[in-house]
């Protein structure tokens, strides 16, 4: 298989199942800061939604210096002590991937196919918002409905947005990075309570810049659309915002007048079909409105003080187990198909198999040992070797392709005397070239 094929591959296989685990983790913390106020929910929601696309990522990104890390902090408590780690490849996991190419190659397929859909959806919503807004009529206000446009510039800090009308749209949204803009209905009266807390909401979301970060968070999310929890997960984030402007436009009117109002606009739009044109930031998204109706009228009881800190750090510990436990189980990127094997068997000389397929082949392994004058000199790094295996399962051949000379023969010496299942293809065994890294490190 190409290497882009793999790589597809290897990303939508983790993602698979790496998206189910960060929501659920995003779940109960969510659950757990909700006494802390919808702005904290969010926060989480929006770390979820980042980390569902970027950690099948990382599960594919060269991982020497990320070993070299944890090795350092877990030697910590010994000062002065040396550590060696031995890695195949990727890992030392015995599971590796090992799939007909035709069925991988059919998946990285499916995965592109799907992924170039999103995307170009994505870029027609955005012509659409184009169109809309050009389609837009400036609106002119006039008396209390111009003085109170002023009064929501001057409080929510946001002094050169604009108001228009557009028959397009059943409820009111905002739009625009630069130049923001408030949309409303052709029919909401300019000067109504109900349409001074839409256009407070709106200020909110123009206050937070919600809509510039609605289409960043959707670019992100592009990778792993197909995922059912994926669009969970943006709509738990839709909520939590809506949320959280619902809280900022209530403390600008008054809770009481707000919620009223919100559920007078509600009421007034409940015979057309409420409905945010894509990419556009509205009050009426999310679909949550009765919830964010019951979260109004409950009484705010925060976490302040200690309570406020255990439960963000008990979040944060919940979140670095579970991008630990996704990276350390993660795909690789350099698992073999049936087709690599086949062809590199074809040829002369020995096989060259996927060094991470060839852990799981391992029977004896000798950890090597740090030099004491290498650890006088505080000399640490990796030392990356050339193995062939024989049909019998030892080393045949080592030979050295990197690493500081201090720490060469120390890592030839171990590794020779390593031993392995014989490699079989096609029922017969063959010779096998892979690599090996020895990491060396030192606690401070």
């Amino acid at each position: 298989m190409k290497s882009l094929e793999v790589l597809l591959c290897s990303y939508g296989l983790n993602s698979l199942w790496q998206v189910p685990l960060l929501f659920l983790a995003g779940w109960l913390a969510a659950g757990a800061l909700r006494p802390a106020g919808a702005r904290a929910e969010h926060r989480v929601w929006v770390c979820v939604l980042l980390l569902q696309s970027t950690l099948p990522a990382a599960s594919l990104l060269p991982s020497a210096g990320l070993r070299t890390l944890a090795l350092w902090v877990r030697s910590e408590a010994t000062p002065g002590a040396g550590h060696v780690s031995t890695v195949m490849g990727a890992g030392t996991a015995a599971g590796v991937l090992h799939l007909p190419t035709a069925l991988l190659r059919l998946a990285a397929l499916g995965y592109a196919a799907a992924t170039a859909y999103f995307l170009v959806q994505f870029a027609w919503r955005g012509w659409a918002l184009v169109a809309l807004r050009r389609g837009a009529e400036a609106l002119m206000l006039f008396g209390p409905a111009a003085a109170y446009w002023a009064r929501c510039a001057e409080g929510f800090g946001v002094r050169t947005a604009r108001v228009a009308r557009s028959p397009w749209i059943f409820g009111p949204v905002t739009l625009g990075v630069r130049r923001k803009l408030v949309l409303l209905p052709p029919g909401m009266p300019a000067n109504s309570p109900a349409t001074e807390a839409a256009i407070a909401h709106e200020f909110a979301h123009m206050e937070r810049n919600d809509f510039a970060k609605n289409l960043l968070y959707e670019c992100l999310s592009l990778p792993v659309r197909y995922h059912p929890l994926s669009a969970l997960t943006r709509n738990r984030m839709s909520e939590s915002r809506e949320m959280v402007c619902d809280q900022r436009a209530a403390d600008f009117l008054g809770r009481q007048l707000y919620r009223h109002s919100l559920l007078r606009l509600a009421s007034l739009l409940v015979e057309q079909t409420p409905a945010t044109p894509s990419h556009a930031i509205g009050l009426l998204d999310a679909n949550t409105l009765e919830r964010r109706l019951m979260r109004l009228t409950e009484e705010q009881k925060e976490l302040r003080g200690a309570r406020r800190v255990a439960g963000a750090a008990a979040c944060i510990l919940l979140g670095a187990v579970v991008c630990g436990s996704a990276l350390a189980l993660g795909v690789p990127s350099n698992w073999a198909s049936t087709e690599n094997v086949g062809r590199a068997g074809e040829a002369a000389g020995p096989v060259a198999v996927s060094s991470g397929l060839m852990a799981g082949h391992i029977l004896t392994k000798v950890t090597p040992k740090y030099p004491e004058a290498a650890k006088k000199a505080k000399i640490q790094g990796t030392v990356l070797l050339d193995a062939v295996i024989g049909t019998d399962g030892t080393v045949e051949k080592l030979t050295v392709a990197s690493g500081p000379d201090e720490l060469r023969p120390s890592a030839l010496d171990a590794v020779r005397q390593w031993t392995y299942q014989p490699f079989l293809l096609n029922g017969d065994p063959v010779e096998v070239k892979t690599t090996v890294e020895i990491t060396y490190t030192l606690a401070p």
